[in-house]
């Protein structure tokens, strides 16, 4: 089994148990009011789950169009970056656990900022302006325009938790 197919297979385990959710148990949760809606809270990720099904098998059952040696595949394999994946996954991890006490607009910031640090980006200056931008218009966006509440500010600045 090449390396494409491999990720196919394990893209449609996922999807399937993506779409295990999406069917089964956020329908089951849902109060009757909701039942009698046209559109369900899972209606966009039940189809979400359709198109990652559809595609995950169009990927499994294509025939590849350059069979590579599996040599090649391993050694394309240890030629990834794995530190900078695996760094932006614990940063994905810290900034979850971070966005509450430190508050949106800095731990946004920090994010893009090391993120793209991370990966590369060297014009510190410019990199800079654009995560503030981002940070502030994004909670601008969801604070005043959407109207959901997001602390903008660390804790001890918004007046505790």
């Amino acid at each position: 089994m090449t390396l494409e197919r491999f990720l196919a297979v394990f893209f449609l385990i996922l999807v399937l148990g993506y779409g295990y959710t999406a069917f089964f148990i956020i329908d089951a949760s849902l109060p009757p009011f909701i039942k009698m809606n046209p559109v369900w809270p899972s209606s966009f990720p039940k189809i979400i789950a359709s198109i990652g099904v559809l595609i995950a098998l169009f990927l499994v059952f294509s025939k590849s169009s350059q069979p590579k040696k599996s040599d090649e595949e391993l050694e394309a394999i240890r030629n990834y970056h794995w530190q900078s994946a695996f760094l932006l996954l614990g940063m994905m991890v810290a900034y979850a656990l971070l966005l509450r006490p430190i508050g949106f607009i800095i731990t946004t910031f920090a994010f893009l900022s090391l993120g793209a640090i991370a990966l590369g980006e060297r014009r510190l200056p410019l990199l800079f302006v654009i995560a503030l931008t981002c940070a502030g218009g994004i909670w601008y966006l969801v604070q005043q325009v959407l109207g959901i509440y997001l602390r903008p500010w660390p804790w001890f600045l918004s007046g505790g938790f």
